[in-house]
């Protein structure tokens, strides 16, 4: 009998077929969870997110920080509740308060988001909008080499649902040692991230104390997110695009990308040179 799947996931009956022979085994692999959930702000319908439906809190907070709606000590109660989605199957709604001289902006993009990844873009009408002008990342102190390497296998060895599943993104915060603090999957890198973020804040850990890994390329919207969280070093296991470089060195950011068991690319901030 098959053990029973993690949390965040569900088994199905499927067969393991030998591409040889054409021969099949039955099998019940466990697959990830992909879960509408609707994101309410003081009643005003926000955004709606494909996330696996786990730390939702989390993730509701890392979102509203990561688009710089309120500060983390504005962000009171989250609710989260089951809704019938009809044909569409069941699905959560989070229901947030925030303060009311926070709303303006709340109300005025909530005509236009139409929400299916937590990337930032979504019911943006220009470029100007879309590169808002990112802080600038005070001095702090990087890990060496070996602490990423141990950072990357335990990053790996934690991954429980992806693990089982080989269908979600992980984020996790790691000391300047390489030990995992704290560590967030879903089917969504977005989402992953926004999930640490919103756990750090609400344990009140400090983000520039440490580093971020991310199982994932190195977009320009992580890179974002990673420095509104206040880190200094974002490790990804996939290369990084031309934007995402961009907008690292201006925010001060250093990159350690197409990290390996053995290699990676070091990208730092203060060097202008074309990689």
């Amino acid at each position: 009998m098959d053990s029973p799947p993690p949390e965040g996931s569900l088994r199905i009956a499927a067969q393991r077929r030998n591409y040889g022979t054409g021969r099949g085994e039955a099998v019940s692999p466990a697959i990830a969870v992909e879960t509408p959930v609707a994101i309410e702000i003081n009643g005003i319908a926000y955004a709606v997110m494909m996330a696996t439906p786990l730390d939702v809190e989390d993730f509701v907070t890392g979102f509203i920080l990561a688009e710089a709606l309120a500060e983390v000590h504005e962000i009171e109660g989250i609710a989260v509740h089951p809704v019938d989605g009809g044909d569409w199957g069941a699905g959560l709604v989070a229901r947030v308060n925030l303060p009311h001289d926070r709303m303006g902006p709340i109300l005025e993009r909530a005509r236009r988001r139409l929400g299916d990844s937590s990337c930032g873009i979504c019911g943006i009408e220009g470029i100007e909008q879309a590169l808002r002008p990112l802080p600038r990342l005070a001095f702090a102190p990087l890990p060496e080499p070996p602490a990423i390497q141990l950072a990357l296998d335990a990053m790996g060895k934690g991954q429980a649902l992806g693990r089982e599943t080989a269908a979600t993104h992980a984020a996790a915060f790691c000391s300047l040692e390489g030990a995992v603090i704290a560590l967030r999957e879903d089917v969504g890198r977005h989402n992953a991230l926004d999930k640490l973020v919103g756990a750090l804040a609400r344990q009140g850990i400090d983000p520039a104390a440490g580093f971020i890994v991310l199982s994932s390329r190195c977009s320009y919207e992580l890179v974002e997110k990673t420095v509104r969280a206040g880190c200094p070093l974002l490790v990804t296991i996939s290369a990084p695009t031309d934007l995402a470089v961009r907008r690292a060195r201006g925010a001060g950011l250093t990159l350690a990308v197409v990290a390996r068991s053995d290699t990676m690319l070091w990208i730092d901030p203060d060097n202008p040179g074309i990689i």
